[in-house]
């Protein structure tokens, strides 16, 4: 795991003033990735860094003469389209090019800072694009306080399935529709199962829902039939996202039996499009524990290092903004807030086990944490849970309820570190549209 070195010093400026001002999610700390371009233009997608409220273009500075060596080749492919051969490049290719970056944007640099300057563009001028060719999507179901209050919605005396507290569950997800912060999609149509009726019928979703989970990437990959022991798992993560998890509850519970979701989650899934690196996050890590009535994982599940640090506490938040809101200009809502740090199984307990059984991993992988739900009232990662299927709907803050999501709503995923004697760092927000249902058109005869 990422030690503590000086980039993590919260007392580090940057000549940039955005960068250190109060809230601001992309401090001299955080220098998190992601792929733009000039919104409107035709210009290629390349590699950034964030840094205040600018994009430090690395295509422009790797052509600039302000790097070399390791530093420079990391650059140029952090520079590229897609971030897939920069993530294969390893740990020290990582760590090196962060590190020259935080040695070009400090306060008190004293030479090159006005050719690192023309390198910036302005966040409000970008548009983004998914940050790299995603060969293989994995979802999780990683929290207890999720699998508990969904089975006791309808089951006030239920328990997690037994294999809940001995392996990390998943399912393969789609990668076609997966994409970046701003997107919009219809609302999907499929099969649901009415209570008690006799056959299934074919519609809209009544049930749209999202989940509030964290995207992780794989860094380098593995071979097929060498599993990554849980000891070097975190060697193979590039960095972390938000991801939101659209849900089709309605089609999903007729669905689900025997093989798991298919419509009820392959119609669209929504990240942020900044990558927060896993060194960035090295100042926020806390133990992870087990209660003691709880199993204890099985050796290849369990280390030292992953009990000492394996949690990582980043403080999550979900908002829904209706198009009635948006329409009269009075903000979207808070519908929950929690942390990552309760998430029942590590990030590098899920790397292990997707690997335990010879699977090989690419570079550009990606993760979805499963949805991530705390302990407390208020901490629900999914409108669910929130309102109880129905029972008890959610009253937003212009009066207005949900049960589940009406077309027009966009949700919004926001997440930030935070802590005494450390840098807040954020991950900019996951935004994404619900739009009507195309409907179905009868076929001509």
């Amino acid at each position: 795991m990422p030690a503590l070195n000086h980039t993590h010093d919260p007392a580090a400026r940057s000549w940039l003033a955005s960068a250190n001002a109060e809230g601001c999610d992309f401090p001299i700390q955080n220098l998190p990735h992601a792929v733009f371009r000039r919104a409107g233009s035709s210009e290629a997608f390349r590699g950034g860094v964030a840094i205040g409220d600018q994009v430090l273009d690395l295509a422009a500075l790797a052509a600039g003469g302000q790097l070399d060596g390791l530093a420079l080749h990391a650059a140029r492919a952090a520079a590229q389209p897609a971030l897939n051969d920069f993530f294969a490049q390893g740990p020290a290719a990582w760590q090196t090019l962060r590190h020259a970056l935080f040695a070009l944007l400090k306060s008190d640099t004293r030479h090159g800072t006005d050719s690192v300057r023309q390198c910036l563009v302005a966040q409000a001028e970008v548009e983004y694009t998914v940050p790299a060719r995603i060969g293989d999507y994995t979802d999780f179901y990683t929290s207890i306080d999720h699998a508990l209050n969904i089975t006791r919605i309808f089951n006030p005396e239920g328990d997690v399935t037994p294999n809940f507290r001995w392996i990390p569950i998943a399912y393969h997800g789609r990668v076609s529709t997966i994409g970046v912060s701003g997107q919009r999609f219809r609302r999907p149509m499929g099969q649901t199962l009415a209570p008690g009726a006799a056959a299934p019928t074919f519609h809209a979703c009544a049930r749209l829902d999202y989940e509030l989970e964290l995207g992780i990437w794989i860094g380098q990959g593995n071979a097929a039939g060498e599993p990554i022991p849980l000891a070097q798992a975190e060697q193979h993560i590039f960095g972390i996202c938000l991801l939101n998890d659209w849900s089709a509850r309605d089609i999903q519970f007729w669905e689900m039996a025997p093989l798991g979701p298919f419509l009820a989650k392959n119609f669209a899934t929504t990240i942020s499009p900044w990558i927060v690196t896993m060194e960035a996050l090295a100042p926020y890590r806390q133990a992870w524990t087990r209660p003691a009535g709880e199993p204890q994982p099985l050796a290849y599940l369990d280390t030292e290092a992953n009990r000492a640090e394996g949690a990582i506490d980043i403080q999550l938040e979900v908002w829904l903004e209706s198009d009635k809101a948006r329409t009269e200009g009075t903000g979207a809502s808070r519908l929950s807030a929690t942390s990552f740090r309760h998430q029942y199984w590590t990030p590098a307990q899920m790397v292990a086990h997707h690997t335990v059984g010879g699977c090989s991993l690419n570079a550009g992988d990606l993760f979805g944490s499963g949805t991530i739900s705390g302990p407390g009232p208020g901490e629900a990662g999914a409108i669910i849970e929130l309102a109880r299927a129905g029972q008890s709907p959610v009253t937003l803050a212009n009066g207005e309820q949900r049960s589940f999501l009406a077309d027009g709503d966009a949700v919004i995923l926001r997440g930030a570190c935070a802590k005494p004697g450390a840098a807040r760092i954020g991950f900019g927000e996951s935004r994404g549209t619900v739009l009507p249902a195309l409907g179905w058109a009868t076929p001509a005869r």
